[in-house]
């Protein structure tokens, strides 16, 4: 990604925030057990438990932190997670999260015992941030767009 791209896409970033009318996105996550990925999520990575149910039985729960969530849900013991990279090494994180301080986000997950997939870095070029996985081995990248 050039410098003229980066730039670019920042720009267009800032103009679309001053005139958007989507605000978030919560990707669905299938988990091999909820209450250890909902833990996780919760300690690991500071984010909130916004619902689950049924009452009887939660199968289901959204956990959600400044503004972006992430839907949980355990299936049946035989329908196990899947990664994108576990179905091809070369695939990319599970999910892209844009942060405003990448570096401030990542001493506080460090804190906390998140697992690193890449530490602080360039994860990409242009794209200056880490990847963590989750209970469940899906990986998230937490990036802002940044020339070197």
């Amino acid at each position: 990604m050039s410098t003229n791209s980066i730039d670019a896409a920042v720009n267009r970033a800032k103009n679309e925030e001053a005139n958007r009318n989507l605000t978030s996105i919560r990707p669905s996550f299938i988990v091999k057990d909820l209450q250890a990925s909902i833990t996780y999520y919760r300690e690991r990575l500071g984010f909130q438990l916004d619902f689950q149910g049924p009452d009887d039985g939660p199968f289901w729960a959204g956990v959600s932190r400044d503004g972006i969530g992430i839907m949980l849900k355990a299936i049946a013991p035989d329908v196990l997670p899947c990664p994108n990279h576990t179905r091809h090494e070369w695939a990319p994180p599970d999910a892209h999260i844009y942060s405003m301080d990448p570096d401030a986000l990542f001493d506080e997950f460090s804190r906390r015992g998140a697992s690193f997939v890449k530490k602080l870095s360039f994860i990409d070029e242009g794209l200056w941030g880490f990847a963590i996985t989750d209970a469940d081995g899906y990986v998230l990248a937490f990036y802002q767009l940044r020339n070197k």
